[in-house]
């Protein structure tokens, strides 16, 4: 009885937090079709997010980035009815661990992450770690954390924020979406962010808790989406300046002909 009541309580609080928020737009529009042409398969896509769980995952990790997905290539069989391939397999609330088109993000402000010098039989090992876990069920323990330090914006110290996000259940089968991503990257010891020197090694350490974040930071539990951007591993790929960009081209406002404005009582046709 507990725990079903339990369950409503996450489908609702998951309905709520993954309602988009009105008046979103991108900081600049996505070139949808340059992305398709440079996305490749082992990349990480990081999504600004539009929903009141992305605010809150944004302000817990004070970064641009509240949603991760791994491009795994056209291997799915999954197409949408106007053919389009399902590219990315990610752990959504609504859906758990899903597929989904590169469509689906086309009005969102994305960066696109490409692991450096990753050897090609461990891509297809994160890429096979990814696909074998569709199915799987979203953490919804980590919903319900996330929704007590939402409204109103939260007075969270730094020092916890990353916990926020690391307080889901625990259960092998139940994911969030970074961290499905950071799994599959440590299975085959492809590091995201540097190796941290135990704190015994670096009396430097003072603080408890600092050394208790050297100890828990490489945890996967304790991966967000921003870590993939700020790893020294993990390449930013541009889809508008691979695929060719010459800033000369450009027509800028000041540039465009002005229509010169007839004269007082000229008839107009």
């Amino acid at each position: 009885m507990v725990s079903s009541i339990l369950a409503g309580i996450g489908r609702g609080l998951v309905g709520f937090l993954t309602r988009p928020i009105k008046g979103y737009a991108p900081a600049f529009p996505l070139d949808l079709d340059a992305l398709s042409r440079v996305i490749q398969p082992g990349d990480v896509l990081l999504v600004e997010g539009n929903t009141r769980i992305a605010v809150a995952i944004k302000y817990l990790t004070q970064s641009t980035w509240s949603h991760a997905a791994l491009c795994v290539g056209d291997r799915l069989g999954v197409r949408e009815a106007d053919g389009e391939p399902h590219v990315l397999v990610e752990a959504t609330a609504e859906a758990g661990v899903t597929t989904a088109p590169l469509t689906k993000y086309r009005d969102m402000h994305v960066r696109l992450c490409r692991p450096v010098a990753l050897t090609p039989a461990d891509r297809e090992a994160v890429i096979r770690f990814m696909v074998e876990r569709i199915g799987y069920g979203y953490d919804v323990r980590n919903i319900v954390d996330l929704a007590r330090y939402l409204l109103p914006t939260p007075p969270v110290p730094v020092r916890l924020r990353r916990r926020m996000l690391a307080l889901g259940s625990g259960e092998p089968t139940r994911t969030i979406c970074s961290t499905l991503i950071a799994q599959a990257f440590q299975s085959v010891r492809y590091p995201i962010l540097p190796r941290v020197k135990h704190w015994d090694d670096d009396r430097r350490v003072k603080s408890a808790y600092g050394r208790a974040e050297v100890l828990h930071i490489r945890h996967h539990s304790l991966y967000t989406p921003r870590d993939f951007d700020i790893s020294p591993y993990f390449a930013i790929v541009k889809p508008t300046i691979e695929t060719g960009f010459d800033y000369k081209r450009f027509l800028w406002g000041e540039d465009r002909p002005v229509e010169p404005h007839p004269p007082a009582g000229t008839p107009q046709a």
